[in-house]
């Protein structure tokens, strides 16, 4: 058996002092020679665990086998079988705590395979080189489902159930598809093509796409069922709703929840005011809270709308942040500035009402807490003040409640999620399933997408029963 390499063949990427002001994609993906050999250090293993590390189940060994062997069409056929957003999730799936982290040549002296690197290859390639295999079926199935909507979680299932025929009408509240694939992750990252692509795809397979439409004031979920005559209904409507510090001085002028922030930009272009009609504070300094994905997202943001110096103030330490390496590494290579075991305490602003700093504290780590992390404690007298002019707040999110809050029989938990069976979506009430950010509060888009899928599949069991069901009323 030959010797298997140590490292991961290397990819390309735009070099720092270029991608900073650009909102180009930064990573530049494989080369098919690059892709094949780092295929080839896979084991192909009988039972492929990190499979098992998939939320979707997507056919890895299948598909970096086919890779290795130079035939890529049949690699992007078998991703296709599984995977509907493949080089979405090739992007932003964080693979290293997922199918990579099994992967059974992961050790402290050899790297795992690749896999997210090969599935946004094979995607790219599928794209660039295979004409769309995508149809409609020749048999349609009389029912009509409702997703609310078009995420990850809503998106994946409107393609697997407008797969098997049903009739799908797709409602967003946004004027846009995407969900927070959309609004909340840059171009840098995603390109938003990916996502029109997909929308392509979608109306191919007879989808209706219907974009402003927000449930729960444009329509409710019983006029959806009882006016608009659907016989089920998926709600994936996320959670963006955005937390605040709750500290004085918040509602300054210039500072931004990181949905608004991210929105603002991603989705209406308000860098470029007054071409688009969004306007946005573009500050000097800029103060990111928060060390997830959608801080990184936040940061790197600042740095090509025009700001010259970017923050990431965390209370806890590098080792705590629950951000992609990735994302941490690229972020300290275009320049970024770390503030570890910080807290803003208070906002401080000028006459006109921005802000034009913020009172910290420095932190020390103690126990853990209850999400398994050293709690973070103030350090007294650490006091000081940090000159900044915009301020985004990146410390989580809560459920979208909007699309039930005028529906009865939808049970929601302490945290305004809705209840579903995690196996199937079903929620409290008959012909609703749910699933996605609504469910689980802030995830994954391959979570979300995961939901879909499963919720489909119940979708389709449920409607089917009730059709054999009404037959069995009227034969009797």
């Amino acid at each position: 058996m030959p010797m298997i390499p140590k490292k991961r063949v290397p990819w390309r990427e735009r070099e720092p002092e270029v991608r900073r002001r650009s909102f180009d994609e930064v990573a530049l993906g494989y080369t098919p020679e690059q892709a094949r050999a780092e295929a080839m250090r896979c084991l192909y293993c009988q039972e492929p665990v990190c499979e098992q590390g998939c939320p979707v189940g997507v056919p890895i060994r299948d598909f970096v086998r086919l890779i290795a062997e130079g035939d890529l069409p049949a690699a992007a056929r078998r991703m296709r079988e599984v995977n509907r957003l493949p080089a979405i999730c090739g992007r932003v799936c964080p693979q290293e705590s997922q199918c990579e982290a099994v992967c059974s040549i992961n050790s402290g002296r050899q790297e795992p395979v690749a896999i997210g690197r090969l599935e946004r290859f094979i995607a790219d390639w599928e794209r660039q080189n295979m004409p769309s295999e995508v149809t409609a079926p020749a048999h349609r199935q009389p029912q009509k489902v409702a997703i609310v909507g078009a995420g990850p979680a809503g998106l994946t299932c409107a393609y697997d159930l407008a797969l098997l025929g049903y009739q799908v009408t797709i409602l967003e509240a946004l004027h846009k598809v995407g969900g927070v694939l959309a609004y909340g992750i840059p171009d840098f990252r995603l390109p938003k093509g990916l996502i029109q692509d997909l929308t392509q795809e979608l109306q191919e397979l007879g989808v209706e796409v219907r974009t402003s439409v927000v449930v729960g004031k444009t329509v409710t979920i019983d006029q959806i069922f009882e006016d608009l005559g659907y016989d089920a209904i998926f709600i994936g409507t996320g959670a963006g709703t955005p937390v605040f510090l709750r500290i004085p001085g918040e509602n300054l002028k210039g500072i931004y929840s990181a949905n608004e922030y991210l929105t603002r930009i991603n989705l209406m272009r308000a860098h470029l005011f007054p071409q688009y009609d969004t306007p946005i504070r573009v500050g000097k300094r800029v103060a990111v809270i928060g060390a997830g994905d959608t801080a990184m997202d936040s940061v790197r943001t600042s740095l090509r709308v025009g700001a010259d110096e970017a923050f990431i103030i965390y209370r806890r330490s590098e080792a705590e942040m629950s951000a992609r390496v990735e994302e941490y590494h690229h972020a300290l290579e275009e320049g970024v500035v770390f503030h570890w075991l910080t807290l803003p305490i208070r906002f401080l602003g000028n006459e006109q009402g921005w802000v034009r700093g913020m009172e910290c504290m420095r932190m020390e780590l103690g126990e853990p807490d209850a999400s398994g992390r050293r709690r973070p404690v103030p350090v007294p007298g650490s006091e000081f003040i940090m000159e900044v002019d915009t301020a985004v707040i990146a410390i989580g999110t809560n459920p979208n409640t909007l699309a039930i809050s005028t529906a009865l029989g939808i049970a929601t938990n302490g945290h305004g999620c809705i209840v579903a069976d995690p196996e199937t979506g079903a929620t409290s009430r008959e012909g609703v399933f749910a699933g996605g950010d609504i469910v689980t509060g802030a995830a994954t888009v391959i979570l979300a997408m995961g939901a879909g899928r499963t919720a489909a599949s119940s979708i389709q069991r449920y409607l089917r029963e009730k059709a054999r069901c009404r037959q069995a009323a009227a034969g009797a």
